[in-house]
């Protein structure tokens, strides 16, 4: 008897793409390096957008003291850009958590600088005073 020789038919040539590994792996490292660079890029962008937005008004409250049931003092301190006036809004709360007093506290125009002893009016008695945020006059 003849030995067969048998052969499995194979998919015709150039019909379709066969690339090879080394070819797959360098496309998927172009691919991978594209896609980092576009992320360092826009990482890059969104952190120089926000370091370099001007805010013109920033405020704190070093001190307070609770001088009643309905009365809040504190130092209200501002630094601005010169001649910018506006508001700030502080936020007193009493132990429960819960909103005792609301209050938008004028800031004048004059100086780089603002700071003011100033009252808020409470509904109980307050244990914080934190500021909410300043907004500029238009």
């Amino acid at each position: 008897m003849a030995p067969s020789t048998r052969t499995t038919p194979g998919v015709p040539e150039g019909r379709y793409s066969r690339r090879t590994d080394q070819e797959a792996d360098r496309r998927l490292r172009i691919a991978a390096v594209v896609c980092g660079v576009l992320f360092l890029g826009l990482f890059g962008w969104l952190g120089a957008s926000y370091l370099l937005r001007e805010t013109t008004m920033n405020a704190t409250v070093p001190t307070f003291e609770s001088v009643s049931d309905s009365e809040l003092q504190f130092q209200l301190s501002v630094s601005k850009s010169e001649g910018t006036a506006g508001s700030c809004t502080v936020r007193s709360q009493g132990a429960d958590g819960s909103v005792v007093g609301l209050s938008d506290f004028p800031v004048p125009a004059a100086g780089d600088r603002y700071s003011a002893v100033v009252t808020l009016r409470t509904t109980a008695r307050g244990t914080t005073a934190e500021v909410l945020g300043c907004t500029p006059a238009r």
